[in-house]
């Protein structure tokens, strides 16, 4: 009876209140929407830094004719200077460091770019010898990267040794700020969320003051009046919840799964498994901060 009775009360409010319930449940669509999508891009970005930088490789570009450093003089790598990189490479110093070697000649370099850059005009004005002919070098641990640059970098016919994670790093870098725009955009949104259901909740509470005063004479205990209150913003913030990790798992689903994985299918992405581990961190969120709100919102009412 006491269970009906209540329920039979935060119906009343939701239907009295209607509008401002729908707003409510829009903005912690939106808001948990952000906060998801912060969250995959985080898992996203953790998930390419396991899968690139086991992969990421040390390049040691030779000289081209064009060159002007000091190790080149502007001429070509010389059969000699690529076979003394070569030792180098192979020499115990350094061989306890490398995983494998790849050389690559002019030719080779020229046949990547043209499928690199295919359709792009600038292929046309790129002729083999402008390229430099490199070696590619996995690590066994890609942290000892500095290694081989402080042993080959000022070696005759190298131009440079590269680290290719410097440049994930940059990538990186530009993911994690995306992410945490997302979240601080999410947590504006958040907060506009529970203002909205204080602000539900005290118009709630007033346009019941009649049966509230009923409910003080009765002895009503404040626990009894405020939960179906404290309810009311709690199913709307879950239904929002819902929806946000509803939305959560539909852009992994047909974006990220059904779009990005064949557009760039040389990396790893969040699959539908990482999306539904969102979905209840989205959920407890938008109970905790509905209770929070609704909870805040009613005890000042009663206290008024």
């Amino acid at each position: 009876m006491r269970f009906a009775l209540v329920m039979g009360e935060v119906g009343n409010g939701l239907r009295r209140n209607l509008s401002m319930v729908i707003s409510v449940v829009l903005v912690t669509f939106i808001s948990l929407t952000f906060v998801g999508t912060a969250i995959l891009m985080q898992m996203q970005i953790a998930q390419m830094k396991g899968y690139w930088y086991d992969r990421a490789q040390v390049a040691v570009y030779m000289c081209t004719a064009t060159d002007q450093s000091t190790t080149c003089s502007g001429a070509d790598a010389s059969a000699d200077e690529i076979a003394n990189v070569q030792a180098l490479l192979s020499s115990p110093t350094l061989a306890t460091f490398i995983k494998s070697t790849t050389f690559q000649n002019h030719d080779q370099v020229y046949t990547d770019f043209q499928q690199q850059l295919k359709g792009n005009p600038v292929v046309k004005y790129v002729t083999p010898a402008m390229l430099n002919q490199t070696f590619w070098i996995n690590l066994v641990n890609p942290d000892q990267s500095s290694v081989i640059i402080q042993a080959l970098a000022n070696v005759k016919g190298v131009q440079s040794v590269t680290d290719q994670r410097s440049y994930l790093d940059q990538i990186f870098a530009m993911l994690n700020t995306a992410s945490f725009t997302a979240i601080g955009i999410a947590a504006l949104m958040l907060v506009a969320a529970a203002l909205l259901i204080s602000t539900t909740i005290r118009l709630s509470a007033v346009s019941r003051r009649r049966e509230l005063g009923i409910m003080r004479l009765v002895g009503a205990s404040n626990g009894f009046i405020q939960t179906p209150f404290i309810l009311e913003g709690v199913i709307a913030a879950v239904v929002g919840s819902l929806l946000a990790g509803g939305a959560v798992v539909a852009i992994v689903r047909f974006f990220v799964q059904g779009y990005l994985q064949s557009a760039v299918p040389f990396t790893a992405f969040v699959g539908t498994g990482d999306a539904l581990i969102v979905v209840p961190i989205l959920l407890v969120a938008g109970i905790v901060v509905a209770a929070i709100a609704s909870n805040i919102a009613i005890t000042r009412h009663l206290k008024v």
